[in-house]
């Protein structure tokens, strides 16, 4: 059986201050997740977000990615996502691939929710026959009530999240990233959530699950990556891997 994801020897190198190389959105999200870097003086004002980074995950697996802030999690995910391409290396994947990284992306905020969901489908390559099909079930799971018919710009960040999971759990993708989107929301919407990616993973799903919250990775996930200040430090089974990040917290 062939990986869902080969990712094979990716870096990516951002340079502090302009560079024509990199686009606006490339430049500001990496200065939002990495604001310590503006103040570290190197040659050209390199960084390297990720260094030499190679792992596969197999079809219907559920791939934790642990790390402490600055790590490199949201770095690689925007690869795996193809929001930006990496320095070096390389990322083959098989199958239709949608994220959920950060709070409204993907969305217009001057459109109201249901305008979204019909938007978002599209964007992933689905019919309006096929969108339709989901629609309801969408916006029941979401519990937004009568304020899916809203503009979104007027959503709470909860109302955001909901919405957001809502869609991408339920137009079927094949591969599935969520970094750190669970956190937002209610006890009660979170364990529904919980419930809805272990569904999706017995569909036969790819899904990787970025998260500070170490109990739902356990939860979850069978086999967890730990990035440390840009580089895989393990890949393995998640208790160990776990354990070994608490060691790597106790040392800084």
């Amino acid at each position: 059986m062939n990986p869902a994801i080969d990712v094979i020897g990716i870096s990516k190198r951002y340079t502090l201050g302009f560079n024509p190389n990199h686009d606006l959105r490339d430049r500001i999200g990496f200065v939002l997740t990495h604001p310590q870097r503006l103040f570290v003086k190197k040659k050209k004002n390199e960084f390297w977000a990720l260094r030499d980074i190679s792992f596969q995950i197999m079809p219907g697996e559920i791939l934790g990615i642990i790390g402490a802030n600055g790590a490199g999690k949201s770095t690689l995910l925007k690869l795996l996502s193809r929001i930006t391409p990496p320095t070096a290396g390389e990322i083959r994947i098989r199958g239709r691939i949608t994220a959920l990284l950060e709070i409204g992306i993907g969305f217009n905020p001057e459109l109201t929710g249901r305008e979204n969901v019909f938007l978002n489908g599209a964007i992933m390559g689905m019919t309006n026959k096929e969108i339709r099909k989901k629609f309801q079930e969408i916006a029941n799971f979401s519990e937004i009530g009568d304020f899916i018919d809203t503009p979104i710009k007027y959503y709470s960040s909860g109302m955001y999240v909901r919405l957001a999971f809502a869609i991408a759990s339920h137009l079927e993708p094949d591969i599935l990233i969520l970094d750190e989107v669970l956190s937002v929301g209610d006890m009660e919407f979170q364990k529904k959530s919980l419930s809805k990616v272990l569904e999706i993973q017995r569909k036969g799903k790819t899904i990787l699950f970025a998260s500070h919250n170490l109990d739902a990775v356990i939860e979850l996930c069978s086999r967890t990556l730990l990035l440390h200040k840009g580089k895989l430090v393990a890949i393995g089974e998640t208790q160990k891997v776990i354990k070994k990040y608490y060691t790597l917290l106790r040392k800084a």
